[in-house]
């Protein structure tokens, strides 16, 4: 609930309520957007050593293994061209999928 009387004129003194009741909105808005977002980030991993979900050794011999799943395979270059359909796969077993 918002109350104005600065001036004289009613329609004046609605006009900047409005324009205040606006303002209350628009920051509680902005308020609940930091909360989603601070609860979003909180659920980040950090990123340090440790919390790879990959590894890649490529000398002296070649192998990519992901960390979650156990997953191997030597062909790295397949890998770093994009095909992780096999690691997907792996992830997508893990919760019963096919």
């Amino acid at each position: 609930m918002v109350e104005n009387t600065e001036s004289r004129s009613q329609g004046q003194n609605r006009e900047n309520a409005l324009r205040i009741l606006k303002s209350h909105l628009y920051e509680i808005e902005l308020n609940k957007k930091r909360e989603k977002q601070a609860e979003i980030e909180g659920k980040k991993k950090k990123i340090e050593w440790g919390s790879q979900i990959r590894s890649y050794v490529m000398h002296p011999y070649k192998m990519v293994k992901d960390l979650r799943t156990n997953i191997e395979t030597s062909d790295v270059q397949a890998v770093m061209d994009g095909n992780l359909n096999a690691f997907l796969k792996g992830y997508l077993m893990q919760f019963g999928g096919e």
